[in-house]
């Protein structure tokens, strides 16, 4: 996935981090040990292959001279309210578009997706929204902005309380699991894994459009 950002940070040391840790950090021991930063709000990007799309005039023919609109969605923004029990996430974009053929005015719409998922693969939620593109007499080029938002349950996103209990549990120098790392145990991971969210907005394209992505 293009422009997405990690759930958290692993594998930082402690004995840099540990003094300055902020709210929400979980540190191990004072001195020997990971940060770990982890976030209720989801990251947020475009999926690889759904951030263009290209129409043309004659169906059938994916050719440059038969090219008519072709739109990217650029300078993707998101903003994030986790204050209640339901956190609330919204992206923001531009979409760019350019048309060959610049006779008259001409308004294009493009749909899109916005899609929540839950440990990267389950889907929560799906919704889709339109973007209009209006292109004056004349011009090639014309810009748009959309945002889709979405909510995510706070318990959700939540680790359990004795995972948490595991993260963030002293360890000394003669403990017998003082050097292995938490983070390294599957039971952890799963459970970092499922709190883990994604918000992904993309072209809403249809079966030729994404195979023209994927190919070009």
């Amino acid at each position: 996935m293009t422009h997405r950002k990690t759930a958290f940070t692993a594998l930082i040391g402690a004995a840099a981090l540990a003094g300055c840790a902020g709210e929400g950090d979980l540190v191990i021991d004072q001195g020997v040990g990971i940060t770990a930063v982890l976030s209720s709000c989801p990251d947020v990007g475009i999926p690889d292959f759904t951030g263009d799309v290209t129409m043309f005039r004659a169906a059938g023919d994916q050719t440059q001279s038969n090219l008519d609109v072709s739109a990217a969605m650029t300078n993707l923004r998101s903003t994030c309210d986790d204050s209640g029990t339901r956190v609330y996430s919204e992206a923001s974009f531009d979409v760019l578009a350019r048309r060959t053929d610049t006779r008259g005015a001409r308004t294009v719409t493009l749909p899109y997706f916005v899609t929540v998922l839950q440990g990267s693969s389950a889907v929560v939620t799906k919704r889709v929204g339109e973007v209009t593109l209006t292109f004056a007499d004349g011009q090639d080029r014309a810009q748009a902005s959309a945002k889709a938002g979405s909510f995510i349950d706070r318990a959700a996103a939540t680790l359990p309380e004795d995972i948490r209990e595991r993260i963030t549990r002293k360890r000394r120098a003669g403990d017998v699991d003082a050097a292995l790392d938490p983070l390294s145990a599957p039971e952890v991971r799963a459970a970092i894994q499922r709190t883990r969210f994604e918000m992904l907005v993309g072209f809403q394209l249809t079966e030729s459009q994404l195979a023209y992505n994927a190919t070009r």
